[in-house]
């Protein structure tokens, strides 16, 4: 049985991902539900795959559902398409959108196929985890709209700026000045030694 490793980046920035290992024999939906594990987001809204090429162009769509939109072609079900059967290329590539008002894009291509299927792993499984995953509703959506409002009324930028400066420079940091030290030594009588 063939495992597919699949490389899951955050549309936005590349040096965000996750390395998802899946069975050939499973289904877009079990890809689904492990994407959105890897980036700790809930399961209670729409997605949808779509097949792509080497230049990220969308092509046919792997839906949980039919949607009310319009279709170019009937779109593929996620839980009645085997992922093997989309495999086209060696270096497969598909394109997941999550949470259709929301938007979240990721990429989402094939880096690996191997023939040895571990005993100590349960399909899917996240292999590697690289980068600090997005929030799925940011701030405002876990501490409340008052803490946007704060947000928006005060430049929080600006009121970090200069801490962590002071004392660097040797001036004023309240342990004296050092020639001052060093008359100390000699009124002690032990410049004369």
């Amino acid at each position: 049985m063939a495992i597919l490793k699949f490389r899951v980046y955050l549309e936005e920035d590349d040096s965000v991902y996750r390395d998802i290992v899946i069975r050939h024999s499973q289904t877009f939906f079990d890809l689904h539900q492990v994407i959105l594990k890897a980036y700790e987001f809930d399961n209670k809204h729409a997605a949808t795959f779509y097949r792509s090429n080497d230049q990220w162009l969308r092509g046919r769509e792997i839906s949980i559902e039919k949607y009310d939109k319009a279709y170019k072609a009937e779109p593929l079900i996620m839980a009645d398409t085997v992922i093997g059967s989309e495999i086209k290329q060696p270096n497969q590539k598909f394109i997941y959108v999550y949470d259709f008002v929301k938007n979240w894009g990721f990429l989402v291509e094939l880096i690996n196929v191997s023939k040895e299927e571990s005993s100590k792993i349960t399909y899917p499984s996240v292999s590697r985890k690289e980068g600090i995953g997005p929030q799925q509703y940011g701030t405002k959506g876990l501490l409340g709209p008052k803490f946007a409002e704060v947000e928006e009324k005060y430049d929080l930028k600006e009121a970090t700026e200069g801490f962590g400066e002071e004392g660097e420079g040797g001036d004023n940091d309240g342990h004296g000045d050092d020639d001052h030290q060093e008359t100390d030594n000699d009124d002690n009588g032990l410049s004369e030694l």
